[in-house]
């Protein structure tokens, strides 16, 4: 299907988007630019700009190339941006209507291949319906599958797309219905070599991981090259190694603590959690064992004397622990050498390199005088009116300088506007005279009334977030200093869980170094606050600082 549009566009950006890995090696991107840049070429379009996005999911609205797209239309590089299809946008319909109402009022027009975009309150309704019966039927097809699974595996048949290690996968194939479970011998050897060490030799993970690393036995897939210790974690607690596979076990989460704290993730549930065993799916699934029974429980035991024997176990008291990082990224973790004689935070990249050579180079920080430095600081702040009220200035004045950096200055877009009002007038007193027909003045206007009404938006916007700065309610003075007064008297000869309290409520990160402490965190100032009466009254919004 092919759409001409009779508003000239010279300038225009494409944006392309495939799901998955599969899609993108099946060079779906690259028969979605064909059909993109023949209808560009047969409308006589130039593309000054291509956005694609490889493998993103259009049921996530962050993606990189699409968040570049709505940046630069506000920069006015393009007139107009071409897609194949809506669903290339977005899946969801909401999505979809969100991007494009953003677009429209940069004043950027959305050009679709395949369909023609909503010009009126009429073509927005039936594309409204067209777009939650396509959502209607992923849902539906999405069940279907889910529920062919659960027959599956309730019938006693494996469900599974990369076998466990010590197996291999044999599919179905004509005349076999569903696939199975073989014994894969080199990987079987190594398996029962792990739950010996562990189950009669005692071992730890840490001291299995070495052995294999001196033993040059791999992992089946790892971009290190070496085991890590939850990989063996996890196949010693597996019961499909004694012959009871199972399947619905977990369910997918977002991480709490997440390694890759990238804006941009293809994935957002990447963590997975373990379900109570009577809420597994199915438990018992037949395949071939390759250890015993006995050996599988003498494991389980052993790990639990290896946990609680664990000298790692033994607490100290770390003021900033689940806080404190390093510069590298890592986070730095409480280490008691002589029997907790000396207390540091070092880094765990050393732990997670192991047991090859770590990457990160920074030393120790000593842990009783980066917490003590850093508690002082906290409690200073929090019992002097003075610093207080600064960090309420310039609390403040970020939050303006932000408004008007992010929607420009309103007197220069009310200036652009009235720019605007005047050619209007000039169109409409150039067809009194005679100049052009009814139809080329809409055609001469239209863009026109499209450029007023996103300058207005955009003034609007500034306007309504200047008037929350203002609404804001700001402790006065005398709530300020009293605040302070309050808290000088509360923070003195605090126990050790009080003062770790507060600092998990007020500290976000710390980022250190033998020579520099980065303290990054906010404190919710609210009326009573020592006191521990949550009243919201005089309460900001808690900015980070």
């Amino acid at each position: 299907m092919t759409n001409i549009i009779p508003r000239e566009i010279k300038l225009i950006a494409i944006y392309g988007r495939v799901s998955t890995s599969n899609q993108e090696n099946e060079g779906t991107i690259e028969t979605q630019l064909v059909a993109v840049k023949d209808f560009a070429k047969k409308n006589n379009y130039t593309i000054v700009q291509e956005y694609l996005d490889n493998g993103w999911s259009g049921d996530s609205i962050v993606r990189p190339a699409l968040d570049r797209l709505r940046m630069d239309a506000k920069k006015k590089i393009w007139d107009a941006i071409l897609i194949y299809d809506p669903d290339r946008l977005a899946r969801r319909y909401s999505y979809q209507e969100l991007v494009m109402d953003e677009l429209r009022e940069a004043g950027t027009e959305v050009i679709f291949v395949t369909t023609a975009a909503p010009k009126n309150e009429e073509d927005k309704i039936l594309y409204g319906v067209k777009g939650l019966f396509a959502q209607y039927e992923r849902a539906k097809i999405s069940e279907r599958f889910r529920l062919g699974k659960l027959r599956k595996v309730s019938e006693g048949h494996l469900l599974v797309s990369t076998p466990l290690y010590g197996y291999n996968y044999i599919k179905k194939r004509e005349g076999l219905l569903h696939g199975y479970y073989e014994i894969n011998p080199e990987e079987a050897k190594i398996v029962k070599m792990i739950f010996g060490w562990v189950g009669e030799g005692g071992l730890t993970l840490r001291t299995i991981v070495r052995k294999l690393y001196e033993l040059g036995l791999k992992p089946r897939v790892s971009k290190r090259g070496v085991w890590n210790t939850s990989t063996l974690s996890t196949m010693l607690r597996n019961k499909a190694y004694i012959g009871e596979a199972r399947w619905g076990s977990s369910y997918a989460v977002v991480p709490e603590n997440p390694i890759n704290t990238d804006r941009y993730r293809k994935m957002k549930k990447s963590s997975r959690k373990i379900k109570p065993e009577e809420d597994w799916v199915a438990s018992k699934i037949p395949v071939p064992s390759i250890i015993d029974a006995k050996l599988f429980a003498q494991v389980r035991e052993q790990l639990k004397t290896n946990f609680a024997l664990c000298q790692r176990n033994k607490k100290n008291e770390y003021l900033l622990a689940g806080k404190i990082r390093c510069i590298c990224g890592r986070t730095r973790a409480g280490e008691g050498p002589q029997h907790g004689k000396h207390l540091y935070y070092r880094c765990t990249d050393r732990v997670l390199s192991a047991p090859l050579p770590r990457t990160c180079q920074e030393r120790g920080v000593n842990a009783r005088i980066a917490d003590k430095l850093v508690w002082d600081k906290i409690a200073g702040l929090m019992s002097s009116p003075d610093l207080l009220q600064a960090q309420f200035d310039r609390w403040t004045n970020a939050r303006r300088n932000k408004v008007v950096s992010s929607v420009g200055d309103t007197k220069v877009l009310e200036k652009e506007i009235t720019k605007l009002k005047d050619e209007g007038t000039r169109y409409n007193k150039a067809y009194g005279a005679g100049a052009f027909t009814i139809e080329q003045l809409k055609e001469y206007t239209t863009p026109v009334k499209e450029q007023i009404n996103s300058l207005e938006s955009q003034i609007a916007k500034a306007k309504q977030q200047e008037n929350q700065i203002n609404i804001t309610a700001m402790p006065s003075n005398d709530e300020v200093r009293s605040f302070a007064e309050e808290s000088a008297k509360a923070l003195t000869d605090l126990s050790f869980g009080l003062k770790r309290a507060i600092m998990i409520n007020v500290i976000e990160k710390v980022v250190a170094t033998q020579q520099r402490l980065e303290v990054n965190g906010y404190i919710p100032l609210i009326s009573n606050y020592v006191g521990h009466q949550t009243s919201y009254r005089h309460r900001r919004p808690p900015e980070r600082r």
